[in-house]
């Protein structure tokens, strides 16, 4: 019973890419920053698999015979977004980034959208989205019209407040938004983002919901479920993947509730691949310049690590990765056009095997290929002969 078993650590960068400068990111080290500024900060597991042994990794020592398969991912595709990221893993390559608005949407799509929802929008500009809700969220609360604002990412953000509108107006209106913004408005995600509280208190909920584009090309996922087996998603690998090519999801509150509800599925039988999107580390820490919480929360997942892979089967082969970096001790609160990550176990893999610096993220997808012998059009460039026993 083969499966292969994705987890992806939500903007866990190893460091700048040679174009980082072309996104304003030159010097972002994600992870290496992290561990040079934060005092006693280990990940002794993580070590033990061979993150030590990656190149351009501050403060994390490497190991002798690691028991894991070690390297780092450049992003072939134009951006450094989530969508953009997930879908290069799965086998995409995107060569034209998703649209971003630093200056607000345009008129045209501004009128369409409130032609659609029947009522004005407050914000359209480009902001922290814990900082629109304290300096928007009162005059929301008063019209009641909706909140929208973008980032540097490519995402059409919806915020209101969940007595105001309520959760499903607002998946709504987050439909027709995805409607409309379709062509060279196409962005990758439009995203819900509710919020509860009074004056100068408001907090922002679990129910947000991602609207994505469809990927662009076939999947790995989409491949491996025409052959009929299982694709399971954790997290927000569903939304991303905008349903297609999966049979199972659930949502998850937190990462320790996407460790747990990964832990529940690999005890399951079934054959296929699992796909687990851990995204603490990138919204509440990384936007938020915390490098303290996204150490902490490093520490979180190492410490479960044990029990991830104790819990394996004989066949599991597991990828531990990322999808861009999100630099908390940089000026900036967007993502990072970094490397990232790529740590893979099995109990019938080769161990201490250097993968080297792969050059798209899509290896991972055309070795998953390979190994559970899926036939498709996918890129990368498939690295189980050097893994395989």
């Amino acid at each position: 019973m083969k499966r292969a078993i994705i987890i992806v650590l939500d903007s866990v960068g190893i460091g700048e890419l040679p174009d980082a400068h072309k996104y304003g990111d030159k010097g972002s080290n994600t992870l290496g920053n992290i561990a040079a500024s934060i005092k006693d900060f280990s990940l002794p597991n993580l070590q033990q698999l061979g993150l030590g042994n990656i190149d351009n990794i501050k403060g994390i020592k490497p190991v002798n015979n690691p028991k894991g398969c070690y390297g780092r991912m450049a992003e072939m595709s134009a951006g450094k977004d989530t969508t953009t990221g997930h879908w290069e893993i799965s086998g995409i390559i995107l060569k034209k980034p998703f649209p971003v608005y630093p200056k607000g949407f345009p008129k045209d799509i501004i009128d369409a959208f409130e032609k659609a929802i029947n009522t004005k929008v407050i914000g359209n500009v480009a902001a922290s989205g814990t900082e629109i809700i304290k300096t928007l969220g009162d005059e929301h609360v008063k019209t009641g019209y909706p909140i929208v604002y973008t980032s540097a990412d490519s995402v059409f953000q919806i915020a209101a407040h969940e007595d105001v509108i309520g959760i499903e107006k607002l998946y709504e209106m987050c439909t027709k938004a995805r409607e409309i913004l379709k062509g060279e408005h196409a962005v990758g995600r439009v995203i819900a983002r509710p919020f509860i509280g009074n004056s100068g208190e408001y907090k922002r909920t679990e129910r947000r919901k991602d609207f994505s584009l469809e990927p662009v090309g076939n999947t790995i996922l989409d491949y491996a479920k025409d052959k009929g087996v299982d694709v399971r998603a954790v997290g927000k690998i569903e939304d991303i993947f905008s349903k297609r090519g999966i049979t199972h999801a659930v949502h998850t509150h937190d990462n320790l509730d996407g460790i747990s509800k990964t832990l529940e599925y690999i005890n399951e039988d079934f054959e296929g691949i699992l796909f687990t999107n851990l995204v603490d580390f990138d919204m509440l820490y990384g936007h938020r310049n915390n490098a303290e919480g996204y150490a902490k929360a490093l520490v979180e997942f190492d410490q479960s690590l044990p029990k991830i892979l104790e819990a394996l089967k004989e066949e599991d082969i597991l990828f531990i990765a990322a999808d861009h970096g999100c630099d908390p001790t940089t000026e900036s609160t967007d993502h990072s056009r970094e490397y990232v990550p790529l740590l893979v176990y099995g109990k019938k893999l080769k161990q201490n095997i250097n993968l080297g610096t792969r050059s798209s993220f899509s290896d991972i997808a055309a070795t998953i290929a390979k190994y559970l012998e899926i036939t498709g059009e996918l890129s990368g460039e498939s690295f189980f002969d050097k893994i395989k026993v």
